[in-house]
């Protein structure tokens, strides 16, 4: 299944002005640009820091997050205390379909651009508000990254639950920002559905916060579901220490027997199936209650043979397996290289460089053609002549 050049894109004609900065906003702007919709990113005359984030091999301010955050974008900088630049914001905005921001709301307000101003200017405009934490709660209008909202949502300590340490740790992602982004793309498109249906706009509050810990709490709240509670907070399974990946002779894998009779398969192919006999571990439920000495049987037994020969012995034994990849080779990961994941572009700002492509696929055969990230203002010339013209 491939794009069709000669299609349309999905979101096609629908224009997005952005406003946001760092991750969280422009992730769920690239979900949309992805997509298809015509986003114009809003920045100060500075550039958003994002764009300062690591060295480019060509033009300043073209960071590696920049390139793969604002593929496809247009650029435009406004400094928005100025009248000229406030003037051509609301010019821009009239042509919106929607407009997205992640300035806190006094801080909007004092620029003129707050959800009354701009409806003034649009009516039917959809409004996505990208905050820390929801405006109606006590910690509406704090500062939010990443980290502030690992800590917050009780994620930083899942790794001492899981291996011992008492000091709560962040996990190395910017995981909340990007999932609180995606939260903010379906956001978005859910209110460009009932604009659709209804011709109506409306205002959506996105907070990273709220987004974010539903995210984690989906299995982490586990007993604490029940009023009263009847089990602690956080996935048993998730959280044993010995449930990493195994070592072999050359690497390590990870493999998961997920059911009872995948454990008689696992330790079969192991060469230990004795172990199962064994009275901790001879029914399923004595399985999951002692489950952590079966991990540590497993990984007695994986150095034995190399990461190759246990993949072959565990997918014809039909248990799930994959040897462990270092994040740094995932360029030429096999699977990847053969769907097309990454595109190589050569653009006249960035110079070659890799994009990621949308990983879902459309049976439409829609366009997923990918242009580049812009220079700052790139298209502000342009931009100003088209709202010119009108």
């Amino acid at each position: 299944m491939t794009s069709n050049p000669t299609a349309g894109r999905m979101l096609e004609g629908i224009r997005i002005v952005d406003l946001t900065s760092i991750v969280f906003g422009p992730y769920a702007t690239q979900v949309l640009a992805d997509l298809g919709a015509e986003v114009i990113r809003v920045e100060p005359p500075s550039g958003d820091q994002m764009r300062k984030t690591g060295r480019s091999p060509k033009a300043k301010g073209m960071g590696p997050p920049h390139v793969l955050l604002n593929r496809g974008k247009q650029s435009i900088a406004l400094d928005l205390k100025q009248p000229e630049d406030a003037a051509t914001m609301r010019r821009l905005l009239a042509t919106a379909d929607v407009f997205v921001h992640n300035i806190r709301e006094a801080a909007i307000a004092r620029l003129g651009f707050g959800w009354e101003e701009v409806r003034a200017i649009r009516q039917d405009i959809i409004y996505a508000h990208c905050v820390g934490f929801g405006s109606n709660g006590p910690y509406a209008g704090l500062q939010a990254y990443d980290d502030v909202i690992q800590a917050a949502s009780g994620t930083a300590t899942l790794l001492p639950r899981a291996d011992g340490n008492p000091r709560p740790r962040y996990l190395p992602s910017l995981i909340a920002d990007k999932v609180a982004g995606l939260y903010g793309a379906q956001a978005i498109l859910a209110a460009i559905v009932h604009k659709l249906r209804t011709g109506e706009g409306q205002h959506v509050e996105v907070p990273m916060f709220e987004s974010f810990t539903h995210f984690m709490l989906l299995e982490h709240m586990f007993g604490q579901v029940y009023d009263p509670p009847i089990e602690p907070a956080g996935y048993p399974r998730q959280l044993q220490r010995h449930r990493q990946p195994f070592p072999t002779a050359d690497g390590y894998i990870s493999i998961v027997p997920y059911t009872s009779d995948a454990f008689v398969r696992v330790f079969a192919v192991l060469g230990n199936p004795a172990i199962l006999e064994d009275e901790r571990y001879n029914t399923p439920k004595l399985q999951t209650i002692n489950i952590e000495g079966l991990y540590q049987e497993m990984a007695r037994l994986t150095p034995a043979k190399t990461t190759a020969e246990w993949l072959k012995l565990m997918s014809a034994a039909q248990i799930p397996a994959m040897a462990v990849r270092d994040i740094g080779d995932m360029l030429d990961d096999p699977h990847l290289q053969a769907v097309g994941f990454f595109e190589h572009c050569d653009d006249e700002a960035i110079g070659g460089h890799y994009q990621m492509r949308l990983p879902t696929r459309f049976g439409a055969g829609v366009r997923s053609d990918l242009g580049p990230a812009r220079v700052l203002d790139a298209d502000g010339p342009a931009i100003r002549a088209a709202l010119d013209g009108e």
